[in-house]
């Protein structure tokens, strides 16, 4: 307990210095005060035809997005397929097949990571590096440009151009990713992660005569994109679990800075650029207050035993539920990486999932069904709770009897309707896709358990790709044509869903004018407004989710005969 506190003490001013420092380092990219890294950026707009001066109008920027987006999933599918001929191959491994290379082209363009495979038995080394690292830097850049493009429309003033799509996802590359990836990667092989091209090798035990092949590969910095992109797709099966990505408690406790530390400082950002630091001092207060109380009630399920090993007879469990958990991060530790990983975007693990008790189970769950805005994905955190945010003040706006206003903004039926649309998509995916998956012999038999647990294991997956999550319930077989086409839907709604409409609402708002405030204007970085949003995120996720929530982790946490 008292490691566990020091933890979280020692994370708290790590995040702190992050929301600061980080936070007006991402202000001074966006708005191209930050120019160290020009003489990189000036060969990529001319091979790319680009000015980077001309700016675009929200229709435009979307169309770059899909265009390039599109471009990039051709790209990774192709290398799946090929990789059987291509080079950086040691394992002489084939292609792989057509269902399984589209579900992971898509799911890795969408920054979901999600993985029906095993990466070290499955995926050669070029297409390691090449069709899935290579997209965790891209699709983690094109998440922030979208939440700065957001951010614009709300700082601008009758303006028709939100930005351009290609200098905001080649800096944040650059400047953002690159650099500070390179330096926890320094610090993951350091620490023990591996990171070679040699490939596997074969290790003799003199003392029992049993000789083992240990894979090997690009890890260490593959792991260092993998938690700053909040991308969450490991080398290994075992993700995070396994000691050559995630080698000692330092690295950790790196993983959860990391995929912590962009969607924390970009509520800095949106301060800083929208000219009221209050205001993303305000958004980050009811992500702080979800999270805290997310994190509070999913380490104490988690620090109780489990019922089932206590069924089997073996009740004596003092450090709790130890079941899937590593013996070097205990119970709490790992629940304090879970809570973080699904409440971003990120999805990595350091132990199972499947193995949590119910209610730990159902913390991580909840955690992606209330938007992942908490802090959310790098980006996608950002723009998604600022469509939470209009919600509220069109909510605060009717119980005033006025316009709703936001930073100055109206906000009319066109805002309110994009708004909403981007909140509801990701619901409505989920619970539809969910019903087809648990109506259909076919969905019903990628659970591995009967039951609540086995409807849990469905419904978690549909989850977790309509959230571009990636993390599973380990008892779930995901690797069917059935699964890999329908998780690609849902992956690619749970992201292009609600780009686009972000994109849109930030070309009204540009559009805009700004209002002088009045007495009656409703302030948006006050303790009220605070809690209104938070009301909304908790409604909009509580109210949708509910039902299907309590045929998974509450009746099975209910048929133990005790709700914790």
């Amino acid at each position: 307990m008292v490691h566990f506190v020091l933890t979280l003490v020692v994370l708290i001013a790590v995040l702190a210095i992050a929301w600061r420092f980080l936070g007006a380092y991402l202000a001074a990219v966006y708005t191209g005060r930050a120019t160290w890294c020009s003489f990189a950026e000036r060969p990529i707009y001319r091979l790319l035809g680009v000015d980077p001066e001309r700016e675009q109008t929200w229709q435009r920027y979307a169309v770059s997005l899909v265009v390039f987006s599109g471009v990039a999933l051709l790209g990774s599918y192709l290398v799946l397929r090929l990789q059987g001929v291509l080079p950086l191959n040691p394992q002489h491994l084939g292609g792989v097949p057509a269902a399984l290379s589209w579900n992971t082209a898509v799911s890795f363009l969408t920054n979901t990571n999600w993985q029906n495979y095993a990466g070290e038995t499955t995926m050669s080394y070029l297409s390691q590096i090449l069709a899935l690292q290579m997209q965790q830097f891209v699709s983690a850049a094109v998440g922030i440009a979208v939440a700065i493009a957001l951010v614009r429309g709300f700082a601008r003033r009758g303006e028709t151009t939100i930005g351009n799509f290609w200098v905001d996802t080649v800096r944040g590359c650059l400047y953002v990713l690159l650099p500070i990836a390179f330096l926890a990667g320094i610090i993951f092989v350091a620490q023990g992660a591996v990171q070679t091209l040699a490939g596997p090798v074969l290790v003799h035990n003199p003392l029992n005569g049993v000789t083992q092949l240990i894979p090997r590969g690009p890890v260490g910095f593959m792991e260092a994109i993998k938690q700053l992109g909040t991308n969450g797709g490991g080398f290994f099966n075992a993700n995070g679990a396994h000691p050559f990505e995630n080698p000692t408690a330092l690295t950790n406790f790196l993983s959860i800075a990391l995929l912590l530390a962009i969607p924390v400082a970009l509520t800095y950002t949106f301060g800083r650029m929208v000219g009221s630091l209050r205001q993303g001092v305000a958004l980050l207060a009811a992500m702080v207050i979800i999270f805290g109380i997310w994190t509070s009630f999913t380490t104490f399920a988690e620090a109780q035993p489990n019922p089932a090993v206590a069924a089997a007879g073996l009740r004596q469990q003092p450090t709790g539920n130890m079941e899937g958990k590593e013996v070097r991060f205990g119970p709490l530790n790992s629940a304090l990486y879970g809570v973080a990983s699904t409440q971003t975007s990120t999805g990595s693990v350091d132990s199972s999932n499947d193995s949590f008790n119910p209610m730990g189970g159902f913390g991580l769950l909840t955690g992606m069904m209330l938007g992942e805005v908490t802090p959310g994905g790098t980006g996608s955190g950002l723009y998604t709770i600022l469509l939470d945010a209009v919600v509220a003040v069109f909510i605060g706006g009717l119980m005033i009897g006025r316009t709703p206003e936001y930073l100055g903004k109206k906000i009319q039926a066109r805002e309110v309707k994009l708004a909403s649309l981007g909140v509801l998509v990701m619901p409505v995916t989920v619970l539809v896709l969910a019903g087809v998956a648990t109506a259909l012999p076919v969905g019903r038999a990628g659970a591995f358990n009967a039951g609540p647990h086995g409807f849990s294991e469905i419904l978690y997956a549909i989850t977790s790709q309509g959230n571009n999550n990636g993390s599973a319930f380990g008892g779930f077989g995901g690797n069917t044509v059935f699964y890999n086409v329908v998780g690609s839907i849902d992956m690619l709604m749970g992201r292009f869903g609600i780009m686009i409409p972000v994109l849109a609402l930030a070309g009204a708002l540009a559009a805009k004018q700004v209002v002088p405030n009045s007495a009656g204007t409703f302030r948006t970085d006050s303790p009220m407004f605070v809690v209104l949003l938070l009301g909304v995120i908790l409604i909009v996720g509580g109210l949708t989710f509910f039902p299907a929530v309590s045929l998974g982790p509450l009746v099975e946490q209910l048929s133990h005969g005790r709700f914790f």
